[in-house]
């Protein structure tokens, strides 16, 4: 009987690896786990979990005698870290793995909505170029004044890359990080995003940050501005956003992550000046495979009573 379940869209390198290493019973999602027979569920030590479903204290229930859940991924909000803890269950995610990929795809998205990269494209393809159809001019990206809301492992990796576009580097944390000679530090989001032309958004999410980049937030950006989240959809005050974004209180927004995804709000996809991502911060076949690998280290370190690589808790 299988001592470690699989819970989300493993691919199929990492659901083999997940069979080979732990006979790992897969499962569609955390409420099918209600249907498993109990003796079943109470021969379950480890969750190898992957999704963004609210894994509770109740669901935990489910499985008395479970000692791990392994996060695929950095962000583990949704799983209720307290909990576990109070029930002796271990927690562990994948961080620094995804750092690089994450860094580069918020640059990135940077870059395409301040050079119009979706129009640009659009133009190209559907044989408007050809036609005489000229664009309009788009904007500069290097030199602006950039504010990195959260400089912990990824907020830092995109601010060393912003400096290499000539930016003025601004930055909010818990407190003062060890940073080159002109970086500038904020106490406030407010104040944060009043300083700078643009404002990428890397915090953690969780009931912390939670609305964290408010209308006030959005408004102190000013009507220049452009906000990048790579992080997640609840940091942000979306309907401050959305209204920001109609009114002109802000010029764009570059989003990979949405409130309620991967539903996102038809108001927001309906703006011309939102560049949308379905959420690909971490895919790529190298990150993900060194997620996966990591993910099974952790889940292998616990299940022989040794202290993980990546604990939560």
């Amino acid at each position: 009987m299988s001592k470690v379940i699989a819970i989300g869209p493993y691919s199929d390198s990492d659901a083999a690896a997940l069979k080979r290493d732990f006979d790992a019973l897969r499962l569609p999602g955390l409420a099918a786990i209600a249907d498993l027979p109990e003796d079943q569920r109470r021969a379950v030590r480890a969750v190898a979990f992957m999704g963004h479903d609210p894994f509770g204290g109740a669901t935990m229930d489910l499985l008395p005698g479970l000692k791990a859940i392994a996060n695929f991924g950095v962000g583990y909000d949704a799983i209720d870290v307290a909990a576990a803890t109070a029930r002796g269950i271990r927690v562990t995610n994948t961080p620094e793995v995804l750092n690089d990929d994450v860094a580069d795809l918020a640059v990135a998205m940077w870059i395409a909505q301040a050079r119009d990269f979706e129009i640009a494209i659009r133009n190209a393809r559907s044989g408007d170029w050809g036609r005489g159809v000229r664009l309009p001019l788009a904007r500069k990206a290097s030199g602006r004044r950039v504010g990195v809301l959260g400089l912990g492992r990824i907020g830092r990796e995109i601010a060393d890359r912003l400096a290499g576009f000539k930016c003025e580097i601004h930055y909010q944390s818990r407190s003062r990080k060890d940073t080159p000679a002109g970086w500038t530090y904020h106490a406030d989001p407010v104040d944060l995003a009043r300083a700078v032309d643009d404002l990428i958004v890397a915090v953690v999410g969780g009931p912390e940050t939670e609305g964290f980049v408010s209308a006030e937030v959005l408004a102190a950006l000013g009507p220049d501005g452009v906000i990048v989240n790579i992080s997640r959809g609840s940091v942000i005050d979306e309907e401050a956003l959305i209204g920001a974004l109609q009114s002109g209180a802000i010029r764009a927004a570059a989003l990979d992550v949405f409130r309620g995804e991967p539903q996102i709000d038809p108001r927001l996809l309906a703006l011309p000046n939102i560049l949308p991502l379905p959420h690909i911060g971490s895919a790529t076949v190298e990150t993900r495979a060194a997620m996966g690998a990591l993910q099974r280290a952790n889940l292998r370190a616990i299940l022989a009573g040794q202290d993980p690589e990546t604990p939560v808790n």
